[in-house]
């Protein structure tokens, strides 16, 4: 695969990256899969559309070094990450962390800890439209204690 992380407008597909990851290395026998879409309703209820904005360049090499850090807690083979950007709407593929590793256990934690990392450290920017209008979403306080049961707090990557 020619790189580990895309943030790209288009949509993936899951049984295609997943066939990409696992041909790349014969040793494996865990695949653990995360897809993450866009919900319907948010916290302000009713959401139509959701978009997204990163700084390019920056948002790569950013989920690079969550992936770094992943490594050097978790022993995996590969890494797929993908996010999505732009005008999305609900249930919309937006995020895809696939990972492979010898083992189950290895490849559920590299996985959990990526989304975790990527939910509250990764420089994206959400924006919902709903019927009151549109409005900016900040991380919520789920996500960051997620982050802090692996010793990270929110803003302070690694």
């Amino acid at each position: 695969m020619s790189s580990e992380v895309s943030i790209q407008t288009e949509d993936f597909d899951v049984s295609r990256e997943i066939a990409r990851l696992r041909a790349e290395d014969a040793r494996v026998g865990a695949v653990c899969c995360f897809v993450g879409t866009v919900r319907d309703r948010s916290g302000s209820g009713q959401v139509s559309s959701m978009e997204l904005e990163h700084y390019p360049g920056m948002t790569e090499k950013s989920i690079a070094a969550m992936i770094d850090e992943a490594r050097r807690r978790f022993d995996f083979y590969g890494v797929r990450v993908i996010h999505r950007v732009g005008l999305l709407q609900p249930e919309d593929q937006i995020v895809l962390v696939a990972v492979t590793s010898a083992h189950r256990g290895e490849s559920f934690q590299a996985c959990e800890f990526l989304m975790d990392y990527l939910k509250t450290q990764a420089p994206f920017w959400k924006k919902e439209a709903t019927p009151e209008g549109t409005q900016w979403v900040d991380a919520r306080e789920s996500d960051d204690a997620a982050l802090r049961r692996w010793g990270i707090q929110a803003g302070n990557a690694q």
